[in-house]
């Protein structure tokens, strides 16, 4: 927020790499790969585990949803970030997460939509 102080992020806390607005990837996506990163990625003095698999699991449930263009266009930007990914050197753990996300979050692919 503008007006608030700027707080220190605590150890522990998982944070997603800014992606850069020229590879067009949908914001609403990549507000999803954020906070999933958080949520999944940070240490139990950060999130509470049981409030952060709640709301991991919401997400794929909403996630699931995705169908035809909507479902190939995120499918798309997916492939985008994992070319990004490797360009910029990311580590292999990263790149996998990129992956592996869709089917992670039980997104149907294209043969099951």
């Amino acid at each position: 927020m503008p007006d608030e102080p700027e707080l220190e992020v605590p150890d522990g806390a998982a944070v997603f790499p800014l992606i850069p607005e020229e590879l067009h990837v949908h914001p609403l996506l990549l507000a999803v790969l954020h906070a999933v990163v958080f949520l999944d990625g940070s240490s139990d003095d950060v999130v509470h585990p049981a409030a952060a698999s709640e709301a991991l699991e919401y997400l794929a449930t909403y996630l699931q949803r995705l169908r035809g263009p909507e479902r190939r266009r995120v499918q798309e930007d997916m492939d985008c970030l994992v070319a990004y990914a490797r360009q910029e050197r990311w580590p292999k753990s990263a790149v996998r997460f990129l992956q592996t996300f869709l089917a992670d979050f039980g997104v149907p692919g294209d043969d099951q939509a």
